[in-house]
Protein backbone atom coordinates (compact mmCIF):
# COMPACT_ATOMS: atom_id res chain seq x y z
CA UNK A 1 0.00 0.00 0.00
CA UNK A 2 3.08 2.68 0.66
CA UNK A 3 4.29 2.02 -2.47
CA UNK A 4 0.84 3.16 -4.56
CA UNK A 5 0.16 7.18 -5.26
CA UNK A 6 -1.12 9.26 -2.52
CA UNK A 7 -4.35 11.16 -3.21
CA UNK A 8 -3.63 14.46 -1.96
CA UNK A 9 -6.36 16.40 -0.02
CA UNK A 10 -8.07 19.23 -1.26
CA UNK A 11 -6.19 21.70 1.95
CA UNK A 12 -5.73 25.51 0.91
CA UNK A 13 -3.05 27.79 0.26
CA UNK A 14 -1.25 29.51 3.74
CA UNK A 15 -3.71 32.19 4.55
CA UNK A 16 -6.87 30.21 3.26
CA UNK A 17 -6.78 31.05 0.05
CA UNK A 18 -9.64 30.03 -1.74
CA UNK A 19 -8.84 28.19 -5.62
CA UNK A 20 -11.24 29.61 -8.84
CA UNK A 21 -13.43 27.29 -9.74
CA UNK A 22 -12.73 24.73 -12.08
CA UNK A 23 -8.75 24.80 -10.57
CA UNK A 24 -7.57 22.17 -7.99
CA UNK A 25 -6.26 23.96 -4.93
CA UNK A 26 -3.12 24.15 -4.10
CA UNK A 27 -3.22 21.50 -1.59
CA UNK A 28 -0.56 19.13 0.25
CA UNK A 29 -0.71 15.39 0.95
CA UNK A 30 -2.37 14.42 4.50
CA UNK A 31 0.37 15.09 6.74
CA UNK A 32 0.45 11.12 7.78
CA UNK A 33 0.93 10.12 11.00
CA UNK A 34 2.76 7.21 11.34
CA UNK A 35 4.56 7.72 7.71
CA UNK A 36 1.61 7.82 5.78
CA UNK A 37 1.36 10.20 2.94
CA UNK A 38 -2.26 10.56 2.63
CA UNK A 39 -5.05 8.49 1.42
CA UNK A 40 -3.89 5.79 -1.29
CA UNK A 41 -5.02 4.46 -4.84
CA UNK A 42 -5.99 1.04 -2.67
CA UNK A 43 -9.63 0.47 -4.00
CA UNK A 44 -10.09 -1.81 -7.39
CA UNK A 45 -12.18 -1.53 -10.56
CA UNK A 46 -14.10 -4.43 -9.12
CA UNK A 47 -14.87 -2.40 -5.92
CA UNK A 48 -15.81 0.88 -7.62
CA UNK A 49 -18.18 -0.69 -9.94
CA UNK A 50 -20.10 -2.90 -6.90
CA UNK A 51 -19.77 0.39 -4.87
CA UNK A 52 -21.47 2.17 -7.61
CA UNK A 53 -24.24 -0.59 -8.32
CA UNK A 54 -24.53 -1.27 -4.61
CA UNK A 55 -24.77 2.37 -3.69
CA UNK A 56 -28.55 2.80 -4.73
CA UNK A 57 -29.94 -0.32 -3.07
CA UNK A 58 -30.61 0.23 0.64
CA UNK A 59 -32.26 -0.92 3.59
CA UNK A 60 -35.27 1.29 2.85
CA UNK A 61 -35.53 -0.18 -0.47
CA UNK A 62 -36.60 -3.60 0.90
CA UNK A 63 -38.50 -2.72 4.18
CA UNK A 64 -39.30 0.90 3.74
CA UNK A 65 -41.27 0.60 0.18
CA UNK A 66 -44.46 -0.96 1.69
CA UNK A 67 -45.57 2.64 2.72
CA UNK A 68 -44.58 4.28 -0.63
CA UNK A 69 -47.29 1.81 -2.04
CA UNK A 70 -50.00 1.98 0.36
CA UNK A 71 -49.99 5.60 0.06
CA UNK A 72 -49.89 5.67 -3.83
CA UNK A 73 -50.96 2.16 -5.16
CA UNK A 74 -49.75 1.44 -8.29
CA UNK A 75 -48.50 5.19 -8.91
CA UNK A 76 -45.61 4.54 -6.70
CA UNK A 77 -43.85 3.64 -10.18
CA UNK A 78 -44.05 7.09 -11.29
CA UNK A 79 -42.92 8.70 -7.63
CA UNK A 80 -39.80 5.92 -8.29
CA UNK A 81 -39.57 7.42 -12.00
CA UNK A 82 -39.25 11.09 -10.91
CA UNK A 83 -37.07 10.68 -8.30
CA UNK A 84 -34.61 8.18 -9.97
CA UNK A 85 -34.86 11.02 -13.04
CA UNK A 86 -34.02 13.67 -10.26
CA UNK A 87 -30.88 11.54 -9.39
CA UNK A 88 -29.76 11.18 -12.75
CA UNK A 89 -29.64 14.58 -13.86
CA UNK A 90 -27.74 15.49 -10.10
CA UNK A 91 -25.39 12.34 -10.63
CA UNK A 92 -24.66 13.89 -14.28
CA UNK A 93 -23.20 17.14 -12.73
CA UNK A 94 -21.87 15.84 -10.16
CA UNK A 95 -20.56 13.21 -12.34
CA UNK A 96 -18.86 16.44 -14.47
CA UNK A 97 -16.80 18.01 -11.57
CA UNK A 98 -15.75 14.92 -10.43
CA UNK A 99 -14.33 13.80 -13.71
CA UNK A 100 -12.74 16.83 -14.10
CA UNK A 101 -11.37 17.03 -10.65
CA UNK A 102 -11.72 14.26 -8.44
CA UNK A 103 -10.74 15.03 -4.66
CA UNK A 104 -11.87 13.30 -1.93
CA UNK A 105 -14.88 15.95 -0.67
CA UNK A 106 -16.42 15.84 -3.53
CA UNK A 107 -19.51 17.73 -3.92
CA UNK A 108 -18.16 20.04 -0.41
CA UNK A 109 -14.89 20.73 -1.98
CA UNK A 110 -16.56 21.69 -5.39
CA UNK A 111 -19.23 23.78 -3.46
CA UNK A 112 -16.37 25.61 -1.58
CA UNK A 113 -14.68 26.73 -4.73
CA UNK A 114 -18.07 27.64 -6.90
CA UNK A 115 -19.65 28.96 -4.25
CA UNK A 116 -17.59 29.75 -1.47
CA UNK A 117 -16.29 28.70 1.68
CA UNK A 118 -19.34 29.22 3.67
CA UNK A 119 -21.10 26.66 1.01
CA UNK A 120 -18.38 23.87 0.98
CA UNK A 121 -18.63 24.40 5.28
CA UNK A 122 -21.69 24.13 5.29
CA UNK A 123 -22.87 21.18 3.07
CA UNK A 124 -19.70 19.25 4.42
CA UNK A 125 -20.56 19.40 7.99
CA UNK A 126 -24.44 18.75 7.30
CA UNK A 127 -23.23 15.86 5.21
CA UNK A 128 -21.47 14.10 7.65
CA UNK A 129 -23.97 14.88 10.13
CA UNK A 130 -26.30 12.89 7.99
CA UNK A 131 -24.15 9.90 7.71
CA UNK A 132 -23.55 9.84 11.36
CA UNK A 133 -27.24 9.80 12.12
CA UNK A 134 -27.13 6.96 9.60
CA UNK A 135 -24.76 4.81 11.43
CA UNK A 136 -27.12 5.07 14.99
CA UNK A 137 -30.37 4.00 12.41
CA UNK A 138 -28.02 1.38 10.85
CA UNK A 139 -26.59 -0.39 13.63
CA UNK A 140 -29.79 -0.69 15.46
CA UNK A 141 -32.03 -2.22 12.83
CA UNK A 142 -28.72 -4.56 12.42
CA UNK A 143 -28.74 -5.56 16.11
CA UNK A 144 -32.56 -6.22 15.89
CA UNK A 145 -32.07 -8.92 13.46
CA UNK A 146 -29.36 -10.27 14.74
CA UNK A 147 -31.28 -10.22 18.46
CA UNK A 148 -33.77 -11.92 16.72
CA UNK A 149 -31.45 -14.84 16.12
CA UNK A 150 -29.63 -15.17 19.06
CA UNK A 151 -32.15 -13.64 21.92
CA UNK A 152 -29.28 -14.35 24.52
CA UNK A 153 -27.22 -11.19 23.22
CA UNK A 154 -29.23 -8.07 24.04
CA UNK A 155 -29.98 -5.88 21.27
CA UNK A 156 -27.03 -3.03 22.66
CA UNK A 157 -24.49 -5.48 22.66
CA UNK A 158 -25.03 -6.35 18.51
CA UNK A 159 -25.12 -2.99 17.80
CA UNK A 160 -21.67 -2.48 19.50
CA UNK A 161 -19.68 -5.70 17.81
CA UNK A 162 -21.48 -4.86 14.20
CA UNK A 163 -19.86 -1.01 14.99
CA UNK A 164 -16.98 -2.21 15.94
CA UNK A 165 -16.45 -5.09 13.44
CA UNK A 166 -16.71 -2.20 10.82
CA UNK A 167 -14.70 0.37 12.51
CA UNK A 168 -11.70 -2.14 12.23
CA UNK A 169 -12.08 -2.84 8.56
CA UNK A 170 -12.47 0.80 7.76
CA UNK A 171 -9.10 1.13 10.15
CA UNK A 172 -7.52 -1.43 8.41
CA UNK A 173 -7.03 -0.33 4.50
CA UNK A 174 -9.90 1.13 1.91
CA UNK A 175 -9.08 -2.00 0.71
CA UNK A 176 -10.56 -4.03 3.07
CA UNK A 177 -13.28 -1.21 3.14
CA UNK A 178 -14.09 -2.00 -0.75
CA UNK A 179 -13.67 -5.86 -0.17
CA UNK A 180 -16.29 -5.76 2.45
CA UNK A 181 -18.35 -3.48 0.52
CA UNK A 182 -17.69 -5.64 -2.78
CA UNK A 183 -19.49 -8.57 -0.99
CA UNK A 184 -22.17 -6.72 0.70
CA UNK A 185 -22.95 -5.17 -2.47
CA UNK A 186 -22.82 -8.39 -4.33
CA UNK A 187 -25.45 -10.30 -2.27
CA UNK A 188 -27.74 -7.00 -2.59
CA UNK A 189 -27.24 -6.79 -5.83
CA UNK A 190 -27.55 -10.69 -7.02
CA UNK A 191 -31.00 -10.86 -4.43
CA UNK A 192 -32.27 -7.98 -6.29
CA UNK A 193 -31.47 -9.75 -9.59
CA UNK A 194 -32.86 -13.36 -8.76
CA UNK A 195 -35.94 -11.29 -7.33
CA UNK A 196 -36.52 -9.51 -10.95
CA UNK A 197 -35.90 -13.11 -12.70
CA UNK A 198 -38.27 -15.24 -10.56
CA UNK A 199 -40.75 -12.31 -10.12
CA UNK A 200 -40.88 -11.84 -13.56
CA UNK A 201 -41.68 -15.40 -14.74
CA UNK A 202 -43.93 -15.60 -12.25
CA UNK A 203 -46.17 -12.48 -14.10
CA UNK A 204 -45.70 -13.98 -17.11
CA UNK A 205 -46.98 -17.31 -15.88
CA UNK A 206 -43.81 -18.91 -16.96
CA UNK A 207 -42.75 -19.67 -13.53
CA UNK A 208 -42.13 -23.98 -13.19
CA UNK A 209 -44.76 -25.32 -10.60
CA UNK A 210 -47.00 -22.15 -10.77
CA UNK A 211 -50.39 -22.30 -10.09
CA UNK A 212 -51.75 -19.98 -12.75
CA UNK A 213 -50.94 -18.10 -16.13
CA UNK A 214 -49.68 -14.75 -16.88
CA UNK A 215 -51.03 -12.20 -14.25
CA UNK A 216 -51.88 -9.25 -16.51
CA UNK A 217 -52.45 -5.70 -16.01
CA UNK A 218 -55.54 -6.92 -12.93
CA UNK A 219 -53.54 -5.39 -9.69
CA UNK A 220 -52.22 -2.55 -12.03
CA UNK A 221 -55.85 -1.29 -12.92
CA UNK A 222 -57.70 -2.95 -10.43
CA UNK A 223 -59.01 -2.05 -6.81
CA UNK A 224 -59.41 1.68 -7.91
CA UNK A 225 -57.13 1.56 -10.58
CA UNK A 226 -53.17 2.98 -10.99
CA UNK A 227 -54.19 6.53 -9.52
CA UNK A 228 -56.24 4.79 -6.75
CA UNK A 229 -55.63 7.97 -4.06
CA UNK A 230 -55.32 10.52 -6.73
CA UNK A 231 -52.72 12.19 -8.79
CA UNK A 232 -51.33 14.03 -5.56
CA UNK A 233 -50.75 10.82 -3.98
CA UNK A 234 -47.95 10.73 -6.62
CA UNK A 235 -46.19 13.45 -5.31
CA UNK A 236 -46.49 11.98 -1.58
CA UNK A 237 -44.81 8.74 -3.04
CA UNK A 238 -41.64 10.98 -4.09
CA UNK A 239 -42.01 12.83 -0.43
CA UNK A 240 -41.38 8.86 0.67
CA UNK A 241 -38.74 7.45 -1.73
CA UNK A 242 -36.60 10.62 -2.31
CA UNK A 243 -34.18 9.52 0.43
CA UNK A 244 -33.98 6.21 -0.31
CA UNK A 245 -32.09 7.24 -2.91
CA UNK A 246 -28.90 8.99 -1.09
CA UNK A 247 -25.69 7.03 -1.41
CA UNK A 248 -25.67 7.07 -5.22
CA UNK A 249 -22.88 9.75 -4.59
CA UNK A 250 -20.72 7.71 -2.83
CA UNK A 251 -19.26 6.46 -5.76
CA UNK A 252 -17.46 9.94 -6.52
CA UNK A 253 -15.91 10.02 -2.88
CA UNK A 254 -14.60 6.53 -3.56
CA UNK A 255 -13.53 7.52 -6.68
CA UNK A 256 -10.75 9.58 -5.37
CA UNK A 257 -8.92 6.62 -3.72
CA UNK A 258 -9.30 4.22 -7.17
CA UNK A 259 -5.83 3.97 -9.57
CA UNK A 260 -8.04 6.02 -12.42
CA UNK A 261 -10.60 7.88 -10.72
CA UNK A 262 -11.79 9.93 -14.09
CA UNK A 263 -12.40 6.40 -15.97
CA UNK A 264 -14.01 5.20 -12.73
CA UNK A 265 -16.46 8.65 -12.10
CA UNK A 266 -17.77 8.35 -16.27
CA UNK A 267 -18.35 4.70 -15.66
CA UNK A 268 -20.44 5.34 -12.81
CA UNK A 269 -22.05 8.44 -14.48
CA UNK A 270 -23.17 7.01 -17.38
CA UNK A 271 -24.48 3.40 -15.59
CA UNK A 272 -26.84 5.63 -13.08
CA UNK A 273 -29.68 5.06 -15.39
CA UNK A 274 -29.87 1.78 -15.88
CA UNK A 275 -29.37 0.54 -12.12
CA UNK A 276 -32.09 2.74 -10.89
CA UNK A 277 -34.27 1.52 -14.30
CA UNK A 278 -33.26 -2.24 -13.04
CA UNK A 279 -33.12 -1.98 -8.84
CA UNK A 280 -35.79 0.29 -7.90
CA UNK A 281 -38.64 0.83 -11.21
CA UNK A 282 -37.85 -3.62 -11.64
CA UNK A 283 -38.61 -4.63 -8.30
CA UNK A 284 -41.33 -2.25 -7.78
CA UNK A 285 -42.76 -3.06 -10.84
CA UNK A 286 -42.63 -6.73 -9.86
CA UNK A 287 -44.32 -6.01 -6.21
CA UNK A 288 -47.63 -4.29 -7.35
CA UNK A 289 -47.90 -6.11 -10.88
CA UNK A 290 -48.13 -9.76 -8.70
CA UNK A 291 -50.03 -8.31 -5.72
CA UNK A 292 -53.04 -6.12 -4.50
CA UNK A 293 -51.75 -2.84 -3.68
CA UNK A 294 -53.41 -2.46 -0.63
CA UNK A 295 -53.09 -5.81 0.73
CA UNK A 296 -51.67 -5.81 4.45
CA UNK A 297 -48.87 -8.28 3.67
CA UNK A 298 -47.57 -5.42 0.72
CA UNK A 299 -47.35 -2.79 3.20
CA UNK A 300 -45.67 -4.97 5.75
CA UNK A 301 -43.11 -5.92 3.85
CA UNK A 302 -43.62 -6.08 0.04
CA UNK A 303 -40.93 -7.93 -1.22
CA UNK A 304 -41.31 -11.10 1.55
CA UNK A 305 -45.11 -10.79 0.34
CA UNK A 306 -44.02 -11.69 -3.57
CA UNK A 307 -41.95 -14.40 -2.33
CA UNK A 308 -44.52 -15.94 0.25
CA UNK A 309 -47.10 -15.62 -2.67
CA UNK A 310 -44.56 -17.38 -5.46
CA UNK A 311 -44.02 -19.76 -2.85
CA UNK A 312 -40.65 -19.68 -1.50
CA UNK A 313 -40.31 -21.08 1.27
CA UNK A 314 -38.61 -19.39 4.63
CA UNK A 315 -39.43 -16.40 2.78
CA UNK A 316 -39.11 -13.55 5.91
CA UNK A 317 -35.61 -15.60 7.29
CA UNK A 318 -34.42 -15.59 3.84
CA UNK A 319 -35.69 -11.31 3.36
CA UNK A 320 -34.20 -10.68 7.05
CA UNK A 321 -30.53 -12.44 5.64
CA UNK A 322 -30.86 -9.86 2.87
CA UNK A 323 -31.85 -6.47 4.93
CA UNK A 324 -29.12 -7.55 7.65
CA UNK A 325 -26.55 -7.56 4.38
CA UNK A 326 -27.95 -4.22 3.09
CA UNK A 327 -27.63 -2.76 6.93
CA UNK A 328 -23.94 -3.93 6.89
CA UNK A 329 -23.52 -2.66 3.56
CA UNK A 330 -24.93 1.12 4.43
CA UNK A 331 -22.91 0.98 7.85
CA UNK A 332 -19.37 0.18 6.30
CA UNK A 333 -20.60 2.54 3.09
CA UNK A 334 -21.09 5.42 5.90
CA UNK A 335 -18.54 5.16 8.07
CA UNK A 336 -16.40 5.24 5.17
CA UNK A 337 -18.08 8.36 3.79
CA UNK A 338 -18.42 10.45 6.79
CA UNK A 339 -14.75 9.99 7.60
CA UNK A 340 -14.20 10.89 4.09
CA UNK A 341 -15.35 13.75 4.32
CA UNK A 342 -14.49 14.38 7.78
CA UNK A 343 -10.70 14.27 6.14
CA UNK A 344 -11.35 16.69 3.45
CA UNK A 345 -12.94 19.06 5.66
CA UNK A 346 -9.70 18.90 7.84
CA UNK A 347 -7.46 19.57 4.56
CA UNK A 348 -9.06 22.70 4.03
CA UNK A 349 -9.16 23.87 7.49
CA UNK A 350 -12.84 23.60 8.20
CA UNK A 351 -12.18 20.52 10.98
CA UNK A 352 -9.48 19.92 12.85
CA UNK A 353 -6.09 19.56 11.49
CA UNK A 354 -5.78 15.71 13.03
CA UNK A 355 -8.67 14.32 10.78
CA UNK A 356 -7.02 15.22 7.49
CA UNK A 357 -3.80 13.14 8.91
CA UNK A 358 -3.69 9.79 7.54
CA UNK A 359 -1.56 5.97 9.04
CA UNK A 360 0.94 4.42 6.85
CA UNK A 361 -1.70 2.56 5.24
CA UNK A 362 -3.24 5.62 4.00
CA UNK A 363 -6.25 5.72 6.53
CA UNK A 364 -7.79 8.67 7.90
CA UNK A 365 -7.94 7.08 11.44
CA UNK A 366 -8.86 10.29 13.50
CA UNK A 367 -11.33 11.22 10.89
CA UNK A 368 -12.59 7.39 11.01
CA UNK A 369 -12.77 7.52 15.03
CA UNK A 370 -14.15 10.83 15.57
CA UNK A 371 -17.41 9.22 13.11
CA UNK A 372 -17.55 6.90 15.23
CA UNK A 373 -17.73 8.13 18.74
CA UNK A 374 -20.75 10.36 17.63
CA UNK A 375 -21.89 7.41 15.98
CA UNK A 376 -22.00 5.81 19.41
CA UNK A 377 -23.32 8.46 20.86
CA UNK A 378 -25.79 8.67 18.20
CA UNK A 379 -26.71 4.71 19.11
CA UNK A 380 -27.28 5.91 22.92
CA UNK A 381 -29.48 8.36 22.28
CA UNK A 382 -31.81 5.95 20.22
CA UNK A 383 -31.88 3.53 22.83
CA UNK A 384 -31.99 6.10 25.80
CA UNK A 385 -34.18 8.59 24.22
CA UNK A 386 -35.48 7.21 21.39
CA UNK A 387 -38.80 9.83 20.96
CA UNK A 388 -37.16 13.04 21.63
CA UNK A 389 -33.35 13.65 21.48
CA UNK A 390 -33.13 10.82 18.72
CA UNK A 391 -36.11 11.79 16.60
CA UNK A 392 -34.55 15.24 16.57
CA UNK A 393 -31.54 13.82 15.25
CA UNK A 394 -33.01 12.10 12.76
CA UNK A 395 -35.46 14.79 11.29
CA UNK A 396 -32.93 17.49 11.28
CA UNK A 397 -30.73 15.67 9.23
CA UNK A 398 -34.02 14.08 6.70
CA UNK A 399 -33.69 16.83 4.58
CA UNK A 400 -29.98 17.18 3.71
CA UNK A 401 -30.09 14.50 0.55
CA UNK A 402 -32.66 17.64 -1.18
CA UNK A 403 -29.83 20.44 0.39
CA UNK A 404 -26.54 18.28 -1.25
CA UNK A 405 -27.75 18.44 -4.47
CA UNK A 406 -29.32 21.66 -4.43
CA UNK A 407 -25.70 23.05 -4.08
CA UNK A 408 -24.53 19.79 -6.66
CA UNK A 409 -26.30 22.56 -9.25
CA UNK A 410 -25.25 25.17 -8.34
CA UNK A 411 -21.75 23.82 -8.06
CA UNK A 412 -22.05 22.71 -11.64
CA UNK A 413 -23.52 25.95 -12.97
CA UNK A 414 -20.06 28.14 -12.01
CA UNK A 415 -17.65 25.47 -12.41
CA UNK A 416 -18.62 24.58 -15.95
CA UNK A 417 -18.56 28.18 -16.85
CA UNK A 418 -14.66 28.21 -15.78
CA UNK A 419 -14.53 24.92 -17.43
CA UNK A 420 -15.03 25.73 -20.33
CA UNK A 421 -13.03 28.63 -20.32
CA UNK A 422 -9.79 27.63 -18.47
CA UNK A 423 -9.91 23.67 -19.40
CA UNK A 424 -12.38 22.74 -21.12
CA UNK A 425 -10.37 19.26 -22.40
CA UNK A 426 -11.62 18.18 -18.71
CA UNK A 427 -14.73 17.94 -19.47
CA UNK A 428 -14.93 14.48 -20.36
CA UNK A 429 -18.06 13.78 -18.47
CA UNK A 430 -20.87 16.60 -19.80
CA UNK A 431 -24.41 17.51 -18.41
CA UNK A 432 -26.71 17.43 -21.11
CA UNK A 433 -28.32 20.33 -22.55
CA UNK A 434 -26.19 22.27 -20.10
CA UNK A 435 -27.45 24.84 -18.22
CA UNK A 436 -31.28 24.35 -19.44
CA UNK A 437 -31.45 20.82 -17.62
CA UNK A 438 -29.49 21.90 -14.78
CA UNK A 439 -32.08 24.80 -13.76
CA UNK A 440 -34.98 22.17 -14.46
CA UNK A 441 -33.37 20.31 -11.92
CA UNK A 442 -33.37 23.17 -9.25
CA UNK A 443 -36.50 23.36 -9.85
CA UNK A 444 -37.49 20.17 -9.49
CA UNK A 445 -35.74 19.93 -6.12
CA UNK A 446 -37.15 23.50 -5.20
CA UNK A 447 -40.44 21.76 -5.63
CA UNK A 448 -40.06 19.03 -3.48
CA UNK A 449 -38.86 21.28 -1.11
CA UNK A 450 -41.94 23.25 -1.29
CA UNK A 451 -44.43 20.03 -1.40
CA UNK A 452 -42.43 19.25 1.83
CA UNK A 453 -44.12 22.03 3.93
CA UNK A 454 -48.16 21.03 2.66
CA UNK A 455 -47.20 17.36 4.67
CA UNK A 456 -47.45 17.31 8.54
CA UNK A 457 -44.38 15.14 8.60
CA UNK A 458 -42.74 16.31 5.68
CA UNK A 459 -42.94 19.68 7.44
CA UNK A 460 -41.41 18.85 10.54
CA UNK A 461 -38.67 17.48 8.87
CA UNK A 462 -38.09 20.47 6.82
CA UNK A 463 -38.24 23.00 9.29
CA UNK A 464 -35.50 20.72 11.72
CA UNK A 465 -33.19 20.45 8.82
CA UNK A 466 -33.01 24.03 8.01
CA UNK A 467 -32.74 24.58 11.38
CA UNK A 468 -29.69 22.81 11.38
CA UNK A 469 -28.47 23.81 8.24
CA UNK A 470 -28.73 27.39 9.40
CA UNK A 471 -26.79 26.65 12.86
CA UNK A 472 -24.06 25.38 10.80
CA UNK A 473 -24.02 28.24 8.18
CA UNK A 474 -24.14 30.44 11.52
CA UNK A 475 -20.55 28.76 12.13
CA UNK A 476 -19.73 29.29 9.24
CA UNK A 477 -20.02 32.87 8.41
CA UNK A 478 -18.51 33.74 11.83
CA UNK A 479 -15.18 31.60 10.83
CA UNK A 480 -15.73 33.71 7.57
CA UNK A 481 -15.61 36.88 9.49
CA UNK A 482 -12.82 36.06 12.00
CA UNK A 483 -10.53 34.74 9.18
CA UNK A 484 -11.21 38.12 6.93
CA UNK A 485 -10.60 40.10 10.90
CA UNK A 486 -7.47 38.05 11.29
CA UNK A 487 -5.98 38.39 7.62
CA UNK A 488 -6.17 42.19 8.20
CA UNK A 489 -4.73 42.01 11.49
CA UNK A 490 -1.55 40.08 9.73
CA UNK A 491 -1.47 42.79 7.12
CA UNK A 492 -0.91 46.03 8.94
CA UNK A 493 1.57 44.09 11.17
Amino acid sequence: MSAQKPITTDARAPGGAKSPPGEAPPGATGSGSGGGEGLQAGLKNRHLSMIAIGGVIGAGLFVGSGAGIAAAGPAILLSYALVGALVVLVMRMLGEMAAADPVSGSFSSYADRALGRWAGFTIGWLYWFFWVVVLAVEATAGAAILTGWVPAVPQWAWALIVMVVLTATNLFSVGSYGEFEFWFAGIKVVAIAVFIVVGGLAVFGLLPGGSGGAVGTANLTGHGGFLPNGPGAVLTGVLMVVFSFMGSEIVTLAAAESADPRKAVARATNSVIWRIAVFYLGSIAIVVTLLPWNSPEVKKSPYVAVLDHIGIAHAGQLMDVIVLTAVLSCLNSGLYTASRMAFSLGGRGDAPKSFSRTTGRGVPATAILASVVFGFVAVFFNYAYPDTVFQFLLNSSGAVALFVWLVICFSQLRMRRALERESPERLTVKMWAYPYLTWVTIGMIVFVVGYMFTDPDGRQQMVLSLFAAALVLGVALVREVRRKRTGRDLARR
